[in-house]
């Protein structure tokens, strides 16, 4: 987890909405296959005139030509489209008209949703105010750990739902306050959700804002559950990875640089901890059992899809809207469509983006070493 990764902070998040679909049978009628009706294709400009540029209250939108993206012809967008009909649930005014048509084209061709994108979208390049069209991606994803609902040996790190009084004192206490005070220790009992082995794990889910966790029951039952964000302490967030550099006790401030330096150091971890004083508080959220789960909700509202959500500065490009994403980098290339579907306190300003890598150990890793060039590219309605 680069120093970036560090400084992100998730928003709140609602609760989950599942909708169960249940299939019927009538009698022994079959219903016939019909072809789905695309929609029409709209007129594009006359003469292949571009619009006016956009300014956003971060950004400004530089109205470009289809040629300029590049990997519209390889990338799968099948495997977008599905980030891209979660967004449509709740479309902003620019979109009510067109989320219709998303939805219709879900089980269309890639090469019939290529076509209905250049025929209804404009691709603008995103740029700073004083016009800088490069920028930073770093990346963030959903631990999977391993919990129990009773405090027993090798599991002693709880993780706290809000407690009562969290709104009638702002800040709260700090993390080190949490754990060395009788105040805040107080205020806290009754409020354990489920214990950890690692504090550096519960430090890792504070700071994703979410996370997956196999939860041992009192009844030796196993249970797939998600921590979702409830709230915070509101103290200021403080990057491990910065005070570590700052120190000069690392050079390598990714999240693999950081594990190494405490594994040589395992009595100075609360010193390290008690560096970030901002905590985040959980609600425990059901999942399906036997089935993959939904991502986390961004700041949205729905779900995130790996590799295919991001979080933006929301002044510099609006919730919902499809982005062309491009980031030549040492971790990964990447030239595809993704959804701004999030957002977090680090990520601040025009070309900046948080890359939803997803869940479990391969997303943490490249979560945790992404750090590269960024050019992004808003795809607005005509």
């Amino acid at each position: 987890m680069n120093t970036f990764l560090l400084m992100r902070w998730p928003s709140a998040r609602a609760a989950w909405l599942l909708a169960a679909i249940v299939g019927s049978l009538a009698g022994c009628a079959v219903a016939p296959n019909r072809q789905p009706s695309w929609p029409e294709a709209r007129s594009t400009a006359p003469n292949g005139s571009l619009p006016a540029s956009i300014t956003q209250a971060q950004s400004r939108w530089v109205p470009v030509p289809w040629s300029h993206i590049t990997g519209l012809d390889s990338d799968d967008l099948q495997e977008a489209w599905p980030a891209w009909q979660q967004s449509c649930l709740r479309p902003t005014p620019a979109w009510k008209t067109l989320c219709p048509e998303v939805s219709q084209l879900a089980n269309a061709s890639a090469a019939a949703q290529r076509q209905w994108m250049r025929q209804n979208l404009q691709p603008y390049r995103v740029e700073s105010l004083d016009q800088r069209s490069e920028g930073l991606l770093t990346s963030y994803y959903e631990p999977v750990l391993s919990a129990s609902r009773m405090p027993r040996a090798g599991y002693n790190v709880p993780l706290y739902a809000p407690p009562a009084n969290l709104a009638q004192r702002k800040p709260w206490y700090t993390r080190q306050e949490m754990e060395t005070t009788s105040a805040a220790r107080n205020a806290l009992r009754g409020k354990e959700l489920v214990y950890l082995a690692d504090p550096v794990d519960a430090m890792v889910l504070h700071i994703q804002g979410s996370g997956l966790v196999n939860l041992s029951e009192p009844d030796g039952q196993q249970r797939l559950v998600r921590m979702a964000f409830a709230g915070t302490n509101e103290q200021p967030y403080k990057s491990i990875g910065r005070w570590l550099l700052d120190q000069g006790l690392i050079r390598d401030a990714s999240w693999p640089g950081i594990k190494d330096w405490i594994a040589r150091n395992p009595s100075r971890v609360n010193e390290l901890l008690w560096q970030n004083p901002r905590v985040v508080f959980f609600k425990e959220e059901a999942l399906p059992p036997g089935s993959t789960p939904p991502g986390p909700k961004g700041a949205q509202g729905v779900p995130l899809t790996a590799g295919r959500s991001i979080a933006v500065d929301q002044g510099s490009i609006p919730y919902g809207t499809p982005v062309w994403l491009r980031s030549p980098g040492p971790v990964t290339s990447l030239d595809k469509l993704v959804l701004a579907q999030d957002t977090g306190t680090a990520i601040v300003g025009a070309v900046r983006a948080d890359y939803y890598a997803g869940s479990g150990s391969a997303a943490g890793e490249l979560a945790g070493r992404m750090k590269q060039p960024l050019q992004l590219w808003v795809l607005w309605p005509k």
